[in-house]
């Protein structure tokens, strides 16, 4: 599931060349960031576009996308991948994400790691009208593990 050319030249790890069709980043096959470890925080995982691959030493895998939020306390250590898989050969393969990172309190740093998703379509939202016929949709993804 990646790119069908040549590795040859690409700075992997530092492409982050606009320009280019594709980018690396870490993976020497498909697109993404290969297993590396995390501890003593938080992301949050919103994808916009796309589909990003995951797993990680809790177990978990999967696929997630187009709307959908991953949740994953890293604690006291996690090791993760995520891969951005070239679905189609004849069209291309958009990805959007943004990421936050989210430093736990010295009493949690080494909290239990967790991973949980938060799947678009049962994402609650609000829509919002300021009665001269102008709405907003505010998209509600916040979690909360006790």
């Amino acid at each position: 599931m990646g790119p069908a050319s040549s590795l040859a030249g690409r700075n992997i790890g530092q492409d982050f060349n606009p320009n280019e069709k594709w980018r690396m980043y870490h993976g020497e096959k498909v697109p993404g960031f290969p297993a590396h470890p995390h501890r003593g925080f938080e992301t949050v995982t919103v994808v916009t576009r796309g589909v990003v691959d995951h797993s990680d030493s809790l177990g978990a895998a999967g696929r997630f996308g187009f709307g959908d939020v991953q949740w994953m306390t890293a604690g006291s250590g996690v090791q993760h991948c995520e891969m951005f898989p070239l679905l189609h050969k004849d069209k291309e393969n958009p990805l959007e994400l943004f990421q936050i990172w989210l430093n736990l309190p010295n009493a949690n740093k080494l909290t239990a790691p967790h991973f949980s998703m938060l799947w678009n379509e049962r994402i609650p939202r609000r829509v919002f009208s300021d009665g001269d016929r102008r709405t907003t949709t505010v998209t509600l993804f916040v979690a909360r593990r006790v």
